[in-house]
């Protein structure tokens, strides 16, 4: 009885604060907090850079408590009289990564800039932040006060003559639908034609996959293009650094494919040119990379094979907080998921309640679990491609490192492209002959941890390359997200 009646009560509690009064605590405006997160896998510390004010406020006015427990750390809003917790907010960051890398792990001290945007508050609030500890329970390490009356926050007018907008998606008003702003990257002036095609191709890819499909109404999407002085990106790896305006890179974290970026005040300011929920960026380039950060932002490359894969996968990260469910690639994380401790994304689980797994509701009749099924050869051929792709990266990194003719780049490029559709479709073939296709169960490995980590389906975009749809799990994730901003 005891134990029913506190569920009780915090089941009041976060539906009251789900439905406070947003004209009690704030005005329609913006407030964005920059700070820098320094540290390593041991240490970590907040420090504030600077704060503005700006435009409305672009999220729900209504869903300002954050009850999806998901990403590492948690924004939290007090208001600094009465205490009470008036805004939150799950994210991850990039700090997270890296920390979990080799150099985090080996004492290696890193600042990243980050950013905090909430509605602006009318009085004192306190601005804290929470981290998940070993057991992925959250506790605060960091709190400081805010006033909203200070000289310090700047309100400087959004003004830059080399910036155009574009709208290929306008559905109103922005406080009830899911903003997202598309950035340009590694786009010359002489290249603004070639952006807003690509901009209009991928939103026409973003709403032909469920759920988007059939919620186009509850977006908008905006195009912010601002040249860049070279096309392209950076490649590490192959020794070419070029000149762009948000500066995004490959081998981030050391990770070939992995392309983001550190410069987080250009990203932001770039992004304040219109109201925002989430951040694409768009990078001109036709090698397959990208990445995303959950509640943070998200990239993407333009003119590869798997463009249309690589857009919606990666923005399954920053939006939703989707984990990856593939194990079979190289990473640059150690141990990112632990089968020890119970994940808090919400398509990915460690078993440690098979009886009451997170996506029990959704459980195929009379499906086994852990539910057994045919990886051992999976993860043979898997693995072998692994090696290969690995080899025929570095050749094609060599090469142009090493300024090879151009037609012996394109031939190793192209060689690579071939076999990686191959790959895909022979793992496509395999899974679809299951007899575990298309069931929801607890299918072993992912997370990039082949053993202790389970995934609903065998198949799903978080999982593996091409043109396939979400899982159910991940897809009623989705839909969770897009009611708490158009609600």
């Amino acid at each position: 009885m005891k134990t029913f009646l506190i569920s009780f009560i915090l089941s009041l509690t976060a539906f009251a604060q789900t439905n406070q009064k947003f004209e009690d605590y704030f005005v329609d405006e913006t407030l964005r907090i920059d700070y820098f997160h320094i540290g390593d896998a041991k240490t970590e510390m907040i420090t504030i850079d600077k704060m503005f004010r700006y435009g409305i406020w672009a999220g729900s006015q209504y869903h300002l408590i954050d009850n999806f427990n998901n990403g590492k750390y948690y924004l939290k809003i007090y208001d600094y009289n009465s205490g009470k917790l008036i805004y939150s907010k799950g994210f991850d960051t990039f700090f997270g990564e890296y920390a979990s890398g080799d150099d985090g792990i080996n004492g290696v001290t890193k600042s990243f800039h980050e950013t905090a945007v909430i509605p602006f508050p009318k009085s004192k609030i306190a601005f804290a932040l929470e981290k998940r500890n070993d057991k992925n329970e959250l506790e605060e390490f960091f709190r400081t006060l805010v006033d909203p009356n200070s000289i310090y926050i700047i309100k400087d007018k959004i003004a830059d003559e080399t910036v155009e907008i574009f709208k290929p998606v306008n559905n109103g008003d922005p406080h009830t639908k899911v903003d997202i702003v598309i950035l340009a990257e590694g786009y010359k002036k002489s290249e603004k034609e070639k952006f807003q095609k690509d901009l209009n191709r991928f939103v026409g890819y973003f709403f032909e996959q469920e759920p988007y499909k059939s919620q186009k109404n509850n977006f908008n999407i905006y195009g912010v293009f601002k040249p860049s002085e070279e096309s392209g990106t950076d490649l590490p790896g192959a020794d070419i650094f070029v000149n762009t305006i948000l500066n995004t890179t490959f081998w981030s974290l050391g990770s070939e494919r992995y392309l983001m970026t550190e410069d987080n005040l250009s990203m932001r300011n770039l992004a304040a040119h219109v109201p925002y929920d989430a951040i694409y960026i768009q990078v001109n380039h036709p090698r397959y990379g990208g990445g995303g950060i959950y509640n943070q932002y998200c990239t993407y490359t333009t003119d590869n094979q798997f463009a249309k894969y690589l857009f919606t996968h990666e923005f399954g990260h920053s939006f939703t907080g989707l984990a990856d469910e593939y194990y079979t690639s190289d990473v640059a994380y150690n141990d990112f998921f632990k089968p020890t401790v119970e994940p808090v994304e919400p398509n990915i689980t460690a078993l440690m309640d098979k009886k009451n797994i997170k996506w029990k509701k959704y459980l195929s009749a009379g499906i086994e679990i852990p539910t057994p099924w045919e990886k051992e050869e999976f993860d043979k051929f898997s693995y072998e491609w692994m090696k290969e792709r690995n080899r025929l990266n570095s050749y094609v990194a060599e090469l142009i490192r090493n300024r090879a003719p151009e037609n012996e780049i394109k031939a190793a490029e192209e060689e690579y492209a071939m076999k990686d559709k191959k790959q895909s479709e022979k793992v496509d073939k395999y899974l679809m002959s299951s007899k575990y296709w298309n069931k929801v169960g607890a299918f072993e490995g992912a997370g990039y941890q082949p053993k202790g980590i389970y995934r609903p389906m065998l198949d799903c975009i978080m999982f593996s390359k091409g043109n396939k749809p979400f899982c159910k799990v991940c897809e009623e994730a989705i839909k969770e997200v897009i009611e708490s901003y158009t609600q």
